[in-house]
């Protein structure tokens, strides 16, 4: 068994960052969209801007969705590459996984219309509140079909190592959403104030602005034209790529219950803080939003770690694929702690970036304490995962990541926060629990799965 030298996990190290850098610069700027309608809104006034967190709260459900759903196209991808695949055959493939992309953005577009106006019941909003939330998301549903055939498009491009597309995208994406919130929302340069819905048509602009990058760059780049993706051909797929295709269900659909469960588990203990007063809200969002940005460095390496691992599972390299997929590992422990570190030593500091509320930054110190700890777990999970997928194993991961968040964090924080003294910290130890049982789970997992990889004698196959 190849022993894990420091000198290797350097070059290794070196290579994944390299994947990584423009990733988290994308994710960053893909972040920032939602925080320019938020800024815009809070100026328009208190119904707008209560409008707006609610609609793009019901929205990033579905685009999280969807995007982990598309995800699978980035290791299926990785894997052709590695073994060398014709890219005329990855070319058949990424054309049948963006006409899946439009019928699945339809899909998206019609569920957030249909749902809407039931989950906006449920939430019992004033009146105004509710009809400018409507509107935001009649408007914003047209960018879920752009946005679904974009997550296509970047994932295969991920697949190649080709991470610098992402970024060009993320900032196109978030410049244009930024010009146009304004624009439209305040009624700049003669066109009429549209309000909340200016901002929903921004993100519409923006997510059209983004697969216009990635149309030009497919158009343009000589690795991925070589795909000829925009060739004239039957609609439909042959056989075999349709067989290929429908991996992008069976891989993304435990990809995309993943990112869910993270997401609403997160959802859930801002409820179960409301319980506790808007001050205790107010210090739960300072925290958890400044551990969500940072969460942006993990989960991008968890990104590079997946096309790492996937391109020597195509290249039939089982050491490297074990090498890759700790070394992934290893620098997301490595930046947890530095993240963490920062955490704990000037959480006042970075509290006052957010608020200069006493009651408020006095709480919020204490769960960046919390939130400290949270990422050490959390930075362990999200490269975990990104291995795992690298080996297109999801279905596994799924049921450790779901039991871990529904089966032990929520309840221990629900048991915690309202069945003793703990109070509202007892929701951050739930959030710990959760992570710290997944991060264990996950990395057991791709430890032994890529165990079971290693070639017993030689002329040894990989093991589907």
């Amino acid at each position: 068994m190849p022993h894990f030298s420091f000198s290797l996990f350097r070059q290794e190290a070196r290579a994944n960052l390299r994947l990584a850098l423009p990733l988290i610069a994308a994710q960053i700027s893909f972040v920032s969209m939602g925080s320019v309608d938020t800024i815009v809104a809070g100026r328009m006034g208190e119904a707008e801007l209560a409008a707006v967190a609610v609609g793009a709260n019901i929205w990033f459900f579905f685009f999280v969705l969807f995007m982990g759903l598309f995800m699978a196209c980035s290791p299926i991808v990785a894997q052709r590459v590695g073994a060398n695949r014709p890219a005329l055959e990855t070319g058949a493939f990424v054309r049948g996984a963006a006409l899946l992309s439009l019928g699945a953005g339809l899909l998206w577009m019609l569920l957030v219309r249909l749902l809407l106006d039931p989950a906006l019941d449920l939430l019992a909003l004033q009146a105004e509140t509710r009809g400018y939330a409507r509107d935001y998301l009649v408007v914003v549903s047209w960018a879920a079909v752009p946005f679904c055939i974009g997550f296509v498009a970047r994932n295969a491009a991920e697949g190649y190592g080709l991470t610098k597309v992402a970024l060009m995208a993320g900032l196109t994406g978030f410049l244009v959403n930024a010009v146009f919130a304004c624009v439209l929302g305040f009624g700049w340069f003669g066109f009429p104030r549209m309000g909340v819905t200016g901002c929903a048509w921004a993100t519409v602009l923006a997510a059209i602005a983004m697969l216009m990058v990635y149309g030009w760059v497919y158009w343009r780049l000589t690795v991925l034209r070589s795909l000829q993706v925009f060739r004239r051909g039957p609609l439909w797929p042959d056989p075999a790529t349709r067989r290929e295709v429908a991996e992008v269900i069976q891989l993304g659909g435990p990809i995309a219950a993943i990112l869910s469960a993270e997401a609403w588990l997160f959802l859930g203990g801002a409820l179960m803080m409301a319980r506790f007063g808007d001050a205790v809200v107010a210090a739960h969002q300072v925290a958890i939003n400044f551990a969500s940005i940072t969460f942006m460095v993990p989960m991008s390496v968890g990104m590079a770690t997946a096309v790492r691992v996937g391109h020597a599972v195509g290249a039939g390299a089982p050491q490297e694929v074990r090498l890759r997929g700790q070394s992934g590992m290893v620098l997301g422990m490595i930046f947890a702690l530095i993240s963490a570190s920062i955490m704990a030593l000037l959480p006042r500091v970075i509290v006052d970036i957010y608020t200069d509320v006493a009651s408020v930054a006095e709480m919020a110190v204490g769960f960046l304490y919390f939130a400290a700890l949270f990422q050490l777990f959390d930075c362990v999970q999200a490269t975990a995962n990104g291995a795992l997928r690298g080996l297109k194993d999801t279905r596994i991961p799924m049921l450790i990541t779901v039991s871990a968040y529904w089966v032990v964090g929520v309840p221990l924080a629900a048991w915690l926060a309202f069945g003793t003294p703990v109070g509202p910290n007892g929701i951050w130890c739930g959030f710990i629990a959760g992570l710290g049982v997944a991060s264990v789970g996950l990395s057991l997992r791709f430890l032994s799965k890529s165990r079971r990889l290693l070639p017993q004698a030689k002329g040894s196959e990989l093991m589907s």
